[in-house]
């Protein structure tokens, strides 16, 4: 017996994203629906010939109707179903990152689990439930999550407001066993608290972690600048790889608590200086202030123009760009944090940059970044230049999985 209540055929005149592995079927690439399937209900996806594409499950609230589950027939979607995919995850992550015990467990499309996330934190898992379809079988995934992951517990972080689009409501909570509201983990050495139920997201960002270790070469003996700071992460990296002192900022308070106490767990209190301000406000005011007394006016305490600047500035800013009709206004929100960040990084220091908007592409953010160079009168040389880690995995032609722009700069001036 099987669970599919109907067929979706598709157009003649679409574009052949199925076959090349893309896993969504928009509303405009259907044709016509043969049957009458409830919403999150199974169905086979057909080419206009008949030939079948695949299997996934439906959503008429949404642009995005179908996702795709299966590339292959597949009869249901029951806990054994998610099982046999955790336990593929599991596999995937045990190859790739043999040490790690926290990490992003489910990503999604890449995992081809569309609308479904799962991070792990040592012995509790944070799940989110994106999608209508992950949605109805919320009892089947927990049950799977149990049985392969044998966690403490699992929470519920499904307050995306991308589940709007979906006609779901926000919602978040305990789903199984016991959650703390605080998660220590560890990350490449260093000690970490994560706020599974008010921390952004599901609490922490595993994306950067291979990325954070690249550090290691630019920051010994450094004055190292972290703008949007968040809960620390960076800084205690650059404190690990024998930073001489560390400005960490973010506009939380809440966020600056929970950094402080992370810098703590890690003995680096003496070397790190914690701010609660804008970046964007902090960056210009330092500008200023550096300009005044490269013109003979002193600054605040005295400091000399050099005293003024860093030798690493990071800048690791949420997402400015959440739609294609925002990309231009945050292109101009990039530049400027980045024309007054290289304005402060001292000659032959570097800048430590990255972008997790999906709609600003690398051509955009590269573009971006040698504008501000321009007008800061800075050449900058590439050091690296990549993206998420190996736990957050990339479909080729996927492009919605491919987000992250993260880049070191050498920076001289001209």
């Amino acid at each position: 017996m099987t669970d599919i209540t109907a067929d979706v055929v598709l157009r003649r005149d679409r574009k052949k994203r199925l076959e090349q592995g893309h896993p969504w079927v928009f509303r405009t690439e259907i044709d016509r629906i043969e049957g009458d399937p409830a919403p999150g209900a199974l169905v086979r996806i057909r080419s206009h010939t008949g030939h079948v594409l695949g299997v996934g499950y439906y959503n008429p609230r949404s642009q995005i109707t179908v996702r795709v589950l299966s590339y292959g027939e597949l009869e249901r979607a029951d806990a054994a179903f998610f099982a046999e995919r955790f336990r593929r995850c599991l596999d995937y992550r045990r190859r790739f990152l043999p040490e790690v015990r926290s990490c992003r467990l489910v990503y999604g499309e890449a995992d081809f689990l569309p609308g479904l996330i799962v991070d792990r934190f040592g012995d509790v898992l944070v799940v989110q439930l994106l999608s209508l379809g992950m949605d109805v079988r919320r009892d089947e995934i927990v049950a799977a999550l149990v049985d392969v992951f044998c966690p403490r517990g699992i929470y519920e972080r499904s307050d995306a407001p991308v589940r709007e689009l979906e006609g779901l409501p926000l919602r978040k909570g305990p789903l199984w066993g016991d959650c703390p509201r605080f998660v220590e983990i560890e990350e490449n050495g260093l000690r970490l608290l994560v706020d599974i139920a008010e921390g952004q997201k599901t609490g922490y960002f595993f994306d950067q972690r291979e990325n954070r270790t690249l550090l290691r070469p630019i920051v010994a003996g450094a004055d190292v600048l972290d703008c949007f700071a968040y809960t620390g992460a960076f800084t205690l990296s650059a404190c690990k790889y024998g930073a001489r002192r560390v400005v960490c900022l973010d506009v939380s308070e809440q966020a600056i608590e929970l950094a402080r106490e992370n810098v703590r767990l890690n003995g680096f209190t003496d070397r790190v200086e914690f701010v609660v301000a804008n970046a964007f406000d902090f960056l210009r005011a330092r500008v200023r202030e550096f300009r005044a007394a490269q013109a003979g006016v002193p600054s605040s305490g005295g400091r000399r123009p050099q005293e003024l600047q860093w030798d690493v500035v990071v800048l690791d800013p949420p997402a400015f760009a959440k739609s294609r009709e925002s990309v231009d206004s945050a292109l101009r929100g990039y530049k400027d944090i980045h024309l007054n960040a290289l304005k402060l990084v001292r000659d032959g220091g570097y800048l430590v940059t990255s972008s997790c908007s999906f709609h600003v592409r690398p051509d955009m953010f590269l573009d971006m970044a040698l504008s501000a160079a321009v007008d800061a009168r800075k050449l900058l040389r590439t050091v690296e230049f990549r993206g998420a880690g190996k736990d957050h995995p990339r479909i080729l032609g996927v492009e919605e999985g491919d987000y992250l722009k993260f880049a070191i700069f050498e920076v001289r001036g001209r």
